[in-house]
């Protein structure tokens, strides 16, 4: 990473804070509610689209990551009375130890065996709160007071206050992220995820780099459900099933898996999409039965949809219509125009003579 770099990721996340502080002071308290929420899947999907773009690993139990980290703050909060950065710190770092934890025991698992490991800590997790109702609550959860400061005054909104504290975890941890993923460690993961045998031959330690994936993705999935835990003021088993899990992965690979830009647009989507059809299906008259499956139905219909328009995403469908406009960056060694290679300069051996030379002997 270039030390020009860093400025310039830097100064994207103030140009982003600047315009979702614009937008949640002009806009309602529902929206900022929902800006919150973007936040909270952003710093979810980003950490999943490492784990799954980048170093290949199939995850569906990050939704297990996020109880972890909303129970953390919820129990620390409550019990103790940390302050919620404290609170959140602690959150980052319990679920880093848990991911480190499974990323050991599924470090040589592969593919659909991977995937149905994770599928059940993202089950089993969640209902360890029915076994332990006294310290954790039980199907009711646990209630998370998080206010605004005095300063702001007192008649602050606490959804625009709750907006701002996710959007600026949510950026610090892209920034983070950005860096990561283009030091060596990203090019490792990179490497172990397209040929295993190739990075171990080239010194690459595959065993460390994939639970070192892990760590990195329950990290950011134990942030986003410490966020959750302020944005929602419960934390229960019933915000965390396996349609969480499913929703976060289908956010990344909508959004592009590998792409952090990609985890916004996914974000969005699975947050905007079930508010908007909710509402269709509530004006239509539908019951709550049938409403109720209707954004699961949608989450499929926008996934077909772009898997067919943009294989790679989203953001990979940006890309290609930028580059169908401004041409192919010279920067991006795969977008280039191969050009035919130089004609190689042979020299004439000493016993043979340029056709020049023949054509002026014969000649005199």
């Amino acid at each position: 990473m270039s030390m020009q770099t860093l400025p310039r990721r830097l100064g994207v996340a103030v140009v982003t804070a600047v315009i979702v502080w614009f937008l949640s002071v002009r806009l309602s308290t529902f929206r900022d509610f929902q800006i919150a929420e973007v936040a909270v899947e952003v710093t979810a999907v980003a950490g999943l689209t490492v784990l799954t773009g980048l170093s290949g690993q199939i995850s569906l139990g990050n939704g297990a990551f996020m109880a972890i980290g909303g129970y953390t703050t919820a129990l620390l909060m409550l019990h103790l009375n940390w302050p919620y950065i404290a609170a959140l710190v602690a959150s980052a770092l319990v679920t880093a130890v848990a991911g480190g934890i499974v990323g050991v025991a599924a470090a040589r698992l592969r593919g659909p065996y991977l995937a149905g490991a994770t599928l059940m800590l993202g089950v089993a997790l969640p209902a360890l709160a029915a076994a332990y109702q006294g310290f954790l609550g039980g199907d009711q959860g646990l209630n998370v007071v998080f206010t605004a400061p005095a300063f702001l005054g007192a008649t602050f909104p606490l959804t625009r206050w709750q907006s701002w504290v996710s959007t600026v975890v949510a950026l610090v941890t892209l920034v983070l992220l950005a860096n990561l993923c283009y030091s060596r460690i990203g090019r490792n993961w990179r490497a172990v995820r397209d040929d295993e045998v190739a990075a171990a031959l080239d010194g690459v330690n595959v065993a460390v780099t994939r639970v070192l994936a892990f760590v990195v993705s329950a990290t950011c999935a134990g942030l986003a459900g410490s966020l959750l835990a302020i944005v929602t003021s419960l934390v229960a088993p019933g915000a965390f099933t396996l349609t969480l899990s499913i929703a976060l992965l289908t956010a990344a690979v909508i959004g592009g898996l590998g792409s952090l830009p990609g985890a916004l647009w996914g974000s969005l989507l699975i947050v905007i999409v079930p508010t908007y059809v909710t509402d269709v299906a509530t004006s239509h008259g539908l019951s709550s039965s049938v409403g109720s499956n209707i954004p699961i139905a949608a989450y499929g219909a926008v996934l077909i949809l772009v898997m067919l328009a943009f294989p790679q995403g989203i953001q990979g469908g940006l890309h290609r219509l930028l580059t169908l406009f401004t041409g192919p960056g010279p920067e991006n060694p795969r977008t280039r125009i191969p050009r035919d290679p130089p004609a190689p300069h042979v020299t004439p051996p000493a016993d043979e003579a340029p056709a020049s030379h023949h054509e002026k002997e014969g000649t005199t």
